[in-house]
């Protein structure tokens, strides 16, 4: 069995571009992390739309994924998701640089996010990168009882364009 120990002793973590062929993959980590996950549509549409997709790959495994959009001068970021089996040990603040790192190269002054304002591990890790909230929007995500807050968040990407 692998443990969190024996996982960073395994093979090096790939870096990739996320394609058609790592859907089923990608939309069953999805469905793990989330109570409500995108559809498999949701994320084909992001491949075939030209988003930022990336995954994190490991001994042929997807262990994490993320989704960044960019347009005229703004990205996104639409998902970043680490497989729950393989969380805290670094892997989205690996995917999370990455993607930062795109979205300078697309262009990007800004990164915006939306997150659930119960995901404190998430809201840690943005906040300790940079982010700063800007807002909240009322009834955002579906939850198990009804609907829940989204903390918005944007950080400035101009001092990472070095």
């Amino acid at each position: 069995m692998i443990t969190s120990e024996t996982f960073s002793e395994l093979s090096p973590i790939v870096q990739r571009a996320m394609t058609l062929e790592d859907l089923e993959s990608v939309f069953a980590i999805e469905c793990l992390a989330h109570s409500h996950p995108w559809s498999i549509g949701n994320l084909r549409d992001c491949i075939t739309s030209g988003y930022h997709c990336q995954v994190l790959e490991q001994d042929g495994d997807i262990v994490a994924f993320g989704v960044i959009s960019a347009a005229i001068g703004e990205s996104h970021l639409l998902n970043l998701v680490v497989s729950p089996n393989h969380q805290r040990q670094g892997l989205g603040q690996r995917l999370l640089n990455q993607l930062l790192k795109a979205a300078v190269t697309l262009d990007a002054e800004v990164m915006f996010l939306e997150v659930r304002a119960s995901n404190q591990g998430a809201i840690t890790l943005y906040l300790e990168n940079g982010f700063s909230e800007i807002g909240r929007r009322k009834d955002y995500y579906p939850a198990k009882q009804g609907r829940e807050e989204a903390i918005v968040m944007v950080m400035d990407l101009t001092f990472l364009d070095d």
